[in-house]
C-alpha cells in the first residue's frame, strides 16, 4: 500500500491485545516504535494514542516513559480486582469513545488489535464519519470479523521479526 502523504491519520493501540498476542503465540515483545511505523506508512499522524491497563505484568513506569518517547499519547488505568478474584482491564469503550470524538479531524482510522468487539466501532467510523479503516494485529490472534471489516489489514504475522523484540523491554526509543 502506498497511502497519499497528505492522509491524516489517527492510531488507537490496544497495548494489552497486542502483548499478550506477542507473549502467547512468540514468547516475545512488541516493538511499538514500528507499530507505530508501520501503522503511518509516512502519512500526517494527528494522534497516536496507546491504552494501557496497570496489572504486576505491565507496571514498569520505564516502559510507559519509553511509548510516551515514541510518539504515543499514554492513556493508562489500574486493572480492577473484584470480590472472588475476578479481574477487569480493558479499554473497549475508551478506545471507542476516543475513535469516535477524533474520527471527524481523520482521513483514516488505524486500531492495532485483534479484538473482534472492535468490528462494530469501524463499521461506525466507515458509514457515519466516512473514515477509512485500517487494522493492524497478528493475524494468528485477531478476530475475523475484524479482518473481514478493515479496509485494509497488515498482519504483523508476515513479518513478525520487525514487529517483535526477544528478551527485552519491548519498547524502543526514537
Amino acid at each position: 500500500m502506498n497511502p497519499p502523504k497528505a492522509q491524516r491519520v489517527g492510531v488507537f493501540v490496544d497495548v494489552q491485545n497486542l502483548y499478550y498476542s506477542a507473549r502467547a503465540l512468540y514468547g516475545a515483545k512488541v516493538n511499538f516504535k514500528e507499530v507505530l511505523k508501520a501503522a503511518v506508512q509516512g502519512r500526517t499522524l494527528i494522534r497516536a494514542l496507546a491504552y494501557v491497563v496497570k496489572t504486576e505484568e505491565v507496571k514498569k513506569e520505564a516502559f510507559f516513559d519509553a511509548l510516551e518517547n515514541i510518539g504515543f499519547e499514554l492513556k493508562s488505568k489500574d486493572l480492577q480486582v473484584f470480590v472472588g478474584g475476578a479481574k477487569k482491564g480493558d479499554w473497549d469503550v475508551g478506545i471507542a469513545m476516543d475513535a469516535i470524538e477524533l474520527a471527524p479531524r481523520l482521513d483514516t482510522a488505524v486500531l492495532v488489535s485483534g479484538d473482534g468487539d472492535f468490528a462494530p466501532l469501524l463499521q461506525h467510523l466507515r458509514r457515519a464519519v466516512g473514515c477509512r479503516v485500517e487494522v493492524l494485529a497478528f493475524g494468528k490472534s485477531a478476530s475475523r470479523q475484524l479482518k473481514d471489516t478493515a479496509d485494509f489489514f497488515i498482519d504483523m504475522d508476515k513479518n513478525s521479526k520487525k514487529f517483535l523484540i526477544k528478551g527485552r523491554s519491548g519498547v524502543r526509543s526514537k
